[in-house]
């Protein structure tokens, strides 16, 4: 660095940062919490039975009815079929998942023995606050059978569960039940159309918590067991009418 004529060295200017470029709008990312909506309100339909199995999901009319964009659609399906909600067909595109009896009685035996686990392994005796946690699940569940509301019932029971299987403490285990349950959210409308369905679920939960206020492992083991037989057998008796018993066990 030179200096000037009165002896005193030059300073080199001071670097100016080149403002921070965008992405062109082509290639930013898009907005994950509306793809989140996307997902959350596509599932919903599926669990209330307003989409059928087998029913397509065109993109571009999903476009209109959420007032997006592809990519914000392409992102909720993507993550409705890891869930096993939906599935790509060849030269269809993406349509709502339609089990077979086969397929739902396998799940069904994979979701009874990882719950069984969990009432196994679940310690007692149960802290107050989780007791208390429960019985206002259980009511909010109870609140939403009397009010004809059933996405309030599934989200009511899918809560229930998830605090009563959590406080097994295995985070693993946790994990892998919510998997399988999230395979089935599908035929949930099935099981849920009947009134008498619903009050079974109601006193099981009831049931449940008593069992779990008193330490008794074995009654927990065997209403969880119980507890998952409607779903299965609702479905399968749905699927029958349409198909003929014929298919009833066969996988597509």
């Amino acid at each position: 660095m030179g200096a000037d004529r009165t002896g005193h060295r030059k300073q080199a200017p001071a670097r100016v940062s080149a403002p921070p470029r965008e992405a062109p709008a082509d290639v930013r990312p898009r907005r994950p919490a509306l793809a989140h909506v996307v997902a959350t309100r596509l599932e919903e339909e599926i669990v209330l039975g307003r989409r059928h199995p087998r029913e397509r999901l065109i993109e571009q009319e999903l476009c209109g009815q959420f007032g997006t964009h592809r990519g914000d659609v392409r992102i909720a399906l993507f993550e409705l079929e890891k869930k096993g909600l939906i599935e790509r067909v060849r030269n269809r595109g993406a349509m709502v998942r339609d089990l077979t009896p086969k397929e739902v009685t396998e799940i069904y035996a994979v979701r009874e023995e990882l719950e069984v686990m969990a009432a196994r392994i679940l310690p007692f005796p149960v802290a107050g606050a989780d007791l208390a946690r429960l019985e206002a699940l259980q009511k909010k569940h109870g609140a939403a059978i009397d009010a004809g509301d059933m996405l309030g019932v599934f989200y009511a029971n899918l809560h229930f569960h998830q605090a009563l299987f959590g406080l097994c403490g295995n985070a693993c285990l946790i994990e892998t039940i919510e998997q399988a349950a999230q395979k089935v959210y599908g035929i949930r409308s099935y099981a849920n159309a009947s009134p008498q369905v619903l009050e079974r679920a109601r006193r099981d939960h009831v049931d449940m918590i008593k069992a779990v206020r008193a330490g008794r492992r074995e009654e927990l083991v065997a209403l969880t067991r119980r507890h998952l037989k409607p779903q299965p057998e609702a479905y399968i008796r749905a699927y029958q009418r349409r198909f003929g018993s014929a298919m009833g066990g066969e996988s597509e």
